[in-house]
């Protein structure tokens, strides 16, 4: 199967030399670091198997946050900090997309139209936690920033995940929802963020850009409620560190065409799509964020600046916890049917031979970073 490494290095150096005055140096990063990702051209580390006697070449990921090869690891490694981090209560999603009319603005000014999509999102729904008659306190915020849909298309969209309910002002009180079945209505949501984003883009200057029909329709915000902490957690670490395109998503690229396949999300059934290299380049680098944006930023009582109302929160989260859990089974109590999570981490070891499959690999020495390009 093919991997977006390989059009890259055989479709790559044409379409740079074809696009060389239009490419933002984030592109060409992007592309430059893809190629290299686990080869000699980044350097690595030498084992050797002491079951069967092979070596091992471990070459160094780019770390480069669009790359498809190595952003699992880290997913795993970001889902590690955030558990520390999640309050023990139920969450929700809520998912607030840029209409098509703003996309444009979107794409010349990133940093600026990102920035407000992300945080014109968390004060609309803190606007509405305010009122006692959702919820009356603080929320945990956690906003993750998406551009892509299922066919690579330009679709910004912002993904919040959201404590369902509160801290008091006073904060001695945890409050939840008024409404346990949902924790606010997804069309008042849409409201209020359309009238926040409009008055910050009128403040950036950029208000004079956009079509002025687009404030008088509709706009979508979507809420699911996903579960508690722990889970929630992995829910969006699926989120937080997926690329635009993964590389068990390509299934071939041969005579100048590509075909990926994807998820057709009304009917849920799979579908494929064939683009010229070219055109699918295109899509991709469509997504490649400006260097150096934080394209996760947290509000409420995960910002930074909340650390103390996150500790009192999760204090009285626990409180309530421990005063509602039922009473532990007598030690000869059968408990052999009682259900036990799955696992939300590979139990592989990090270090196996990928021949034998043994886990006693040693180190033999260092590779250092190749000079020839990648």
């Amino acid at each position: 199967m093919p991997e977006l490494a390989d059009i890259f290095r055989a479709a790559g150096p044409a379409y740079r030399a074809a696009r060389q005055n239009r490419l933002l140096p984030s592109q060409r990063r992007a592309m430059a670091d893809i190629v290299a990702c686990r080869t000699p051209a980044l350097g690595g580390s030498l084992y050797a198997c002491e079951d069967c006697a092979a070596f091992v070449y471990r070459y160094h990921s780019c770390r480069n946050r669009h790359c498809p090869t190595c952003q699992q690891d880290r997913a795993q490694d970001w889902l590690t900090r955030l558990r520390a981090r999640l309050l023990p209560c139920d969450h929700y999603l809520l998912t607030f997309t840029l209409p098509q009319e703003l996309r444009a603005l979107a794409r010349s000014n990133q940093k600026q139209v990102y920035d407000l999509l992300l945080r014109e999102a968390a004060a609309a729904v803190q606007t509405l936690a305010d009122d006692p008659a959702w919820v009356g306190g603080t929320l945990g915020i956690l906003a993750v920033l998406h551009t892509w849909s299922r066919t690579l298309t330009y679709h910004p969209h912002a993904h919040l995940l959201v404590t369902a309910g509160g801290l008091s002002a006073d904060g001695h009180t945890w409050i939840k929802p008024a409404h346990p079945r949902f924790l606010m209505p997804g069309y008042m949501l849409s409201q209020v963020f359309r009238a926040k984003l409009r008055t910050a883009l009128r403040r950036a200057g950029l208000a004079g850009k956009v079509d002025p029909a687009v404030w008088e329709r509709s706009w979508t915000v979507h809420v699911q409620q996903i579960g508690r902490g722990e889970y929630a957690a992995l829910y969006l670490s699926r989120y937080v560190y997926r690329v635009a395109l993964s590389n068990d998503r390509i299934e071939r690229f041969q005579n100048g065409m590509v075909t990926f396949r994807y998820t057709h999300a009304p009917t849920g059934h799979t579908r494929r799509m064939t683009l010229s290299v070219d055109q699918f380049i295109d899509r991709f680098l469509l997504h490649v964020l400006p260097r150096g944006f934080p394209k996760v930023r947290s509000y409420g009582l995960l910002s930074p600046g909340n650390r103390k109302k996150l500790d009192r929160a999760r204090l009285i989260l626990e409180q309530h916890a421990r005063a509602a859990s039922p009473p532990r089974p007598a030690l000869n109590e059968d408990t052999s049917a009682a259900p036990h999570p799955a696992p939300l981490t590979d139990p592989t070891p990090a270090r196996c031979c990928p021949f034998c499959h043994g886990p006693h690999l040693h180190f033999v020495q260092r590779l250092r970073r190749s000079r020839a390009p990648p």
